[in-house]
């Protein structure tokens, strides 16, 4: 019954949102993937059916029936037959592209704060969790077709072999006086934006 009121509410919510880039699956996948996960002691694992989580960008797996969620720490990064995810902080994120040799990473994620916006009327909905939808098998997980839950990509640079958050104040605390005022210049360009791929790779250039 739960997951039903949550379907019809989002599904009606979804017609007011503002224009954002949207998904209609809790995963990055619409169907579980093999995958091969490179843990921290250097041994690799291969799954039959895993999947990136969008509440958190972390790394979903089957086992038996069950839906589980890995611990990050345990790994390095996880290879889809498509793209490679890189452990980052407390996500897996993948690489964009690189301007000369520097890497852009993305971690693709829901945008919470806007999904609770669309509830905040519908009482019945305070206590629900998109955690809860862990325990659901990996067909239901990407299949509710109607629900669209609002995305954010969440940029970080690789700045002297350290992944940096895209932003200025995590920025400043890694780079000198000169490349601060390099980036400060290209922040005050016209259109400049932390999550405009075209402006960080701009930004990359001029502070590596």
């Amino acid at each position: 019954m739960k997951r039903l009121v949550l379907f019809l509410l989002l599904a009606t919510g979804a017609m007011t949102m503002s224009a954002q880039t949207t998904t209609t699956s809790l995963t990055e996948y619409q169907s579980f993937q093999p995958a091969t996960i490179h843990l921290v002691d250097g041994k690799k694992l291969k799954v039959g059916f895993a999947n990136i989580f969008l509440k958190n960008s972390s790394l979903l797996y089957m086992s038996g029936q069950d839906t589980k969620e890995a611990n990050l720490k345990t790994l390095t990064k996880v290879e889809f037959k498509d793209r490679t995810y890189y452990r980052i902080d407390s996500v897996l994120a993948y690489q964009v592209d690189t301007i000369n040799h520097q890497p852009l990473y993305c971690a693709k994620r829901i945008d919470v704060v806007a999904w609770r916006g669309m509830l905040i009327n519908n009482r019945q909905l305070s206590n629900i969790d998109l955690g809860d939808m862990i325990t659901y098998s990996a067909n239901n997980l990407a299949d509710q077709q109607d629900i669209h839950f609002p995305l954010i990509n969440v940029y970080y640079l690789q700045i002297n072999g350290k992944y940096v958050l895209a932003h200025e104040r995590n920025l400043k605390r890694v780079l000198n006086k000169e490349k601060r005022r390099l980036m400060e210049s290209v922040m005050n360009e016209p259109g400049f934006s932390w999550t405009n791929e075209a402006s960080l790779f701009k930004l990359l250039k001029y502070i590596q």
